[in-house]
């Protein structure tokens, strides 16, 4: 009889999804209700928002269809859990994921997280569907630049469920435009001229609309809600003039991306702690693994290419967050493509 071998990559893989998919059952037992205030809304529907556009009309028409609404959470938790960790076995499993280092430790935190935010209905959820398919387009067999503009143009048609995904295609060209200039640092240049864009497409709209983008989302949010809420993102500069909108993007950028205000201000908050830090973690490997990508851009193509989107939406982040927790929140929903980033010299033979 013939033994069945599995690798120690795949087992520990296995592993962490049979863990946290009992920890994803259990979470409505442990959760304090706040964590469910996203989930009341779109179960309920209190407004009457159901409808095709905007993430709570589709959540709620989407949920409304599938009928999940009507089931106990713990079954929701062992049909959207499992799903969304099959697609992340489908795009692959790194040889060395059993292995203990930086880059692995982030990604069980963001297994744990994908399992919190699973076990409820979420609009995470969908826009992990979404998003799963960026991926599976890079990994396919058609040419290169078949698959930039497919990625592309896919994304921006997304922007029905949120409408500043409309804004990532937009960034992603900047940085590849920007990527041809030559700078000393050219990451960091790379990213400072994406802001700038930003800051640009920010001043546009307070132009047309008579609102700047940032201050129309998170200062209003925070002014509204930073009561309630322990990681609000405000400003130390009044949004409502324009270089006080210039800063509150750069300060929001940081702040979402890289969090070390967040740590100082929550010393005695641990999960604050925990997950500021795992957030910066993040970024800061990101961040390295984009440095080495332009440093030969034209033999990394395709990395650039994946990187450009997954920071185009990290820069999009830094314009529209209203807080720490929903960046790490939205973070999950944008899991297959940073999960694809982080591990990208495991699957490139793929693309």
């Amino acid at each position: 009889m013939q033994k069945i071998i599995i690798k120690k990559n795949k087992l520990w893989f296995f592993s962490l999804f049979s863990v946290f998919l009992i920890l994803s059952t259990l979470t409505i037992f442990i959760l304090p209700d706040r964590y469910f205030n996203d989930t009341k809304i779109i179960v309920i529907d209190k407004y009457k928002e159901i409808g095709w556009i905007g993430s709570y009309p589709f959540a709620i028409m989407f949920y409304n269809i599938t009928k999940l609404k009507h089931l106990p959470f713990f079954v929701i938790a062992l049909i959207q859990f499992p799903l969304t960790t099959y697609i992340l076995y489908k795009i692959g499993v790194p040889n060395n994921f059993h292995k203990f280092n930086t880059k692995n430790l982030v990604m069980i935190v963001a297994f744990l997280l994908l399992g919190i935010y699973m076990s409820m209905p979420t609009k995470e959820f969908i826009t992990f569907l979404l998003f799963s398919s960026i991926p599976f387009i890079f990994q396919s067999k058609i040419t290169n630049r078949k698959k930039i503009i497919f990625s592309l143009l896919l994304i921006a048609s997304f922007s029905f469920f949120r409408a500043y995904y409309l804004l990532i295609p937009i960034f992603a060209v900047g940085f590849y435009l920007i990527s041809f200039i030559h700078f000393e640092k050219k990451t960091v240049a790379t990213i400072f001229y994406g802001l700038i864009i930003a800051i640009f497409l920010s001043f546009s709209h307070g132009i047309v609309k008579g609102e700047f983008l940032s201050k129309l989302t998170r200062q209003d949010y925070a002014d509204s809600n930073g009561n309630g809420v322990n990681t609000i993102i405000i400003s130390p500069i009044s949004q409502d003039t324009w270089y006080g909108e210039a800063f509150g993007i750069f300060y929001g950028y940081t702040s979402v991306n890289f969090p070390i205000g967040q740590i100082l201000a929550h010393l005695l908050t641990p999960q604050v702690i925990v997950f500021a830090i795992w957030e910066l973690l993040l970024f800061s490997i990101l961040f390295i693994r984009f440095s080495r990508c332009l440093k030969n851009k034209k033999e990394n193509i395709m990395e650039f290419w994946i990187f450009s989107i997954l920071f185009s939406y990290f820069m999009v982040q830094g314009i529209f967050e209203p807080d720490l927790g929903t960046s790490i929140r939205h973070k999950i929903g944008f899991l297959p493509i940073i999960y694809f980033a982080i591990y990208y010299e495991h699957f490139n033979r793929k693309t």
